[in-house]
């Protein structure tokens, strides 16, 4: 009998003194997809009490303990440096599985697919987060208000679930570690389509998130997601993909 396919993900987990949410990450991982994972590098940003002492999982576990705190981006550039499998996964702590999403999300990719997820349920919620614009002012203004129109595709994803060709990640460099927290999710996702890659959103598969809302609550995590935006806004990715999708949008009229 010829031995099975290797294991085509990599995941990247990093816990921010959250290792009480990421076991519970894992034992999913495990129950529902162990077959899809090759290895899960979890970073520990910042030093906490090991809550996975002991624990073992059907799939191999490398540990980063980082010296000092790292952003988002610089962390999980730092983890792809750890993989060598075709996909690579970008997982928050706090998203939940109830069923295998991983092999029905690879097995629908689209050869021009560089970035995938899955459909994402917010607490509370009847239904899945809607497929959010592109960032601008004006965006941020009328988004709540009756009559705001969502795109049928997204133009950005966040980065609480990320699946990326590990060829499309490399290709465009990871993520921008000029972001520390916020802002980097939209702006790789404008890098990644601007490289002739797409964004593909699997319509029947569900993941639900356990969302914190930190800047919501906290002046630290509300700086970093104003100064991100501003630097968003400054980039040349930024304005790029605004004008492609411009033009994407007066080609159909």
């Amino acid at each position: 009998m010829p031995p099975p396919p290797p294991s085509p993900i990599t995941v990247s987990i990093v816990s921010h003194g959250q290792l009480d949410l990421v076991r519970p990450l894992m034992e999913e991982l495990d129950r529902f997809s162990r077959g899809m994972v090759a290895k899960v590098v979890l970073t520990i940003n910042i030093p906490e009490p090991d809550a996975l002492a002991g624990l073992r999982w059907g799939f191999e576990v490398e540990r980063i303990e980082n010296p000092a705190p790292m952003g988002f981006g610089a962390n999980h550039n730092q983890a792809f440096g750890h993989c060598a499998t075709p996909w690579f996964l970008v997982l928050n702590p706090d998203i939940r599985f109830d069923r295998d999403v991983l092999a029905p999300l690879v097995a629908q990719a689209r050869p021009d697919s560089g970035l995938l997820t899955p459909r994402i349920l917010e607490p509370g919620k009847a239904e899945p987060e809607q497929h959010r614009a592109i960032i601008t002012p004006h965006e941020i203004l009328v988004r709540r208000r009756p009559g705001y129109v969502r795109p049928a595709v997204p133009h950005w994803i966040p980065g609480l679930f990320m699946l990326f060709r590990s060829d499309t990640y490399r290709a465009i460099g990871g993520f921008d570690e000029r972001f520390f927290m916020y802002g980097e999710d939209f702006d790789i996702c404008a890098r990644t389509q601007l490289a002739g890659w797409k964004l593909q959103v699997a319509e029947d598969l569900l993941a639900r998130h356990d969302a914190q809302r930190a800047s919501r609550t906290s002046h630290r995590h509300l700086y970093w997601h104003v100064t991100s935006l501003l630097k968003v806004w400054s980039s040349a990715a930024f304005w790029r993909f605004r004008g492609a999708l411009r033009k994407a949008q007066a080609s159909v009229r």
